[in-house]
């Protein structure tokens, strides 16, 4: 009975600690792509607003203006966009929604620069280290190291049992 007793007690203390976690209204304002060059295009979304919210976005600090974010096809999301104008200078700017229905603000930041990020390239081909792999460039280098291990590994065995036996090393 105890052991029931605890169980539950458990269930409902991790169900009461998650649930503010997963409160309609909460989140930020995510932009897209958060640094851009000027005269780029901005796409901002938030779920603070609650299923089918919307918001008025506020870009002022860039010299956008206002937008708004409308109900999207993502759940629980408004979604919306701007243009930073051609003459936007370098630095760090704060964007702000606040919400149609509660008034409720989100924030968040977008960094113009004078260039765009460098994109990520992915890796392609080996690594050139100077030091061969397993398999080497051929088969005779190949079995050249197999043959030396065999060797050793023959010579530390055999050692061993000498040894073992009170030979004397």
């Amino acid at each position: 009975m105890r052991r029931t007793a605890r169980l539950l007690t458990g269930t409902a203390l991790v169900v009461a600690a998650a649930a503010p976690a997963h409160a309609v209204g909460t989140g930020s304002l995510d932009v897209y792509p958060s640094t851009v060059t000027p005269g780029s295009q901005v796409t901002v979304n938030t779920a603070a607003c609650g299923d089918k919210g919307s918001a008025t976005g506020d870009a002022g600090a860039v010299g956008a203006g206002t937008f708004t974010l409308a109900p999207s096809s993502h759940e629980g999301e408004a979604i919306g966009q701007f243009q930073v104008p051609p003459s936007a200078q370098p630095g760090t700017y704060e964007i702000v929604a606040t919400c149609a229905v509660g008034d409720r603000q989100v924030k968040g930041d977008l960094v113009v620069a004078l260039s765009a990020a460098p994109e990520q390239v992915q890796p392609r081909g080996s690594v050139k280290t100077g030091v061969g792999g397993a398999l080497g460039p051929g088969p005779v280098q190949t079995t050249a190291g197999v043959a030396a291990l065999a060797v050793a590994a023959a010579g530390g065995t055999w050692l061993l049992h000498r040894r073992a036996r009170g030979d004397g090393i």
